[in-house]
């Protein structure tokens, strides 16, 4: 049997996962169960060589979800507060598995895909689907805060595509306040370094000091927010970016957002 440090530390985002998936927290942890069960019976499913413990146990996981009769209850709703936003019951559940696999546990898509026995490109076209249904549930307009058109461009048209709305592109501190004011959006996207020299961090700090709403900092200077001296960004991407990445964290920022405000 493995030593239990190598199982323990993993055992609380393992029942998250399985209850999540299953919708009660009886059939997830019977699930989880079952799978600790099995390596006891058979060393080998527990890889000694793998050098990624807590990917080992997911895909063990997995396969007994596969393997076993499925118990989910009529709703299984995805978010991080005690009571969540979004119901996938709708969608299969390889789909909702890429989904909580990438957002909620943090997995890459290529890891996500070693999870789940198949290749990226077949996580990437599952998360598309989770993001499409989330989207008809919860469609949000989106606000980019950046100077480069074609960026903007390509960021309006990725989150058109996902389902939800771009209420508008600003490429100035002053243009982004004026933006926010006119349109509300639920989610922004920004740059640091805008087009007059003015900065994208002043323009989010001056609209959370009037609301509260998810932000995702799009920049080629992520050292501008990573000093250690303010409050720095849940969600930050660097320049260039993967469309993916971006995708992932829309949701993921949505799922939080929408997740603690139905707890509140």
């Amino acid at each position: 049997m493995p030593s239990s440090d190598r199982i323990v530390p993993y055992l609380p985002g393992l029942r998250r996962y399985a209850r999540a998936l299953t919708g009660a927290q009886s059939s997830g942890d019977a699930y989880v169960a079952a799978t600790l069960e099995a390596i006891l019976m058979d060393q080998k499913l527990f890889d000694e060589t793998d050098d990624d413990d807590r990917l080992c146990l997911f895909r063990l996981l997995t396969r007994m979800m596969s393997s076993l009769p499925v118990s989910v209850s009529d709703s299984v709703p995805i978010g991080s507060g005690s009571q969540t936003p979004f119901d996938l019951s709708a969608v299969p559940p390889r789909v909702r598995q890429a989904l909580l696999l990438v957002t909620m546990e943090s997995f890459p898509t290529a890891r996500a895909a070693e999870i789940l026995d198949t290749d990226e490109d077949e996580v990437c076209g599952l998360l598309d689907t989770a993001f499409r249904e989330i989207a008809t549930q919860v469609e949000t307009g989106i606000m980019i805060i950046e100077d480069e058109p074609l960026i903007a461009l390509d960021l309006a048209d990725m989150i058109t595509d996902m389902g939800h709305h771009v209420t508008g592109i600003a490429r100035t501190q002053s243009e982004a306040e004026q933006l926010w004011r006119d349109t509300r959006p639920g989610l922004i996207l920004a740059d640091v370094r805008l087009a007059d020299g003015s900065s994208g961090i002043d323009a989010v700090n001056a609209i959370l000091s009037r609301t509260e709403l998810p932000v995702i900092f799009i920049t080629a200077y992520p050292e501008r927010l990573l000093t250690g001296e303010r409050p720095e960004p849940a969600f930050l991407v660097s320049k260039p970016f993967h469309a993916e990445t971006v995708k992932v964290l829309i949701n993921q920022a949505l799922l939080t957002h929408h997740g603690d405000r139905a707890a509140a």
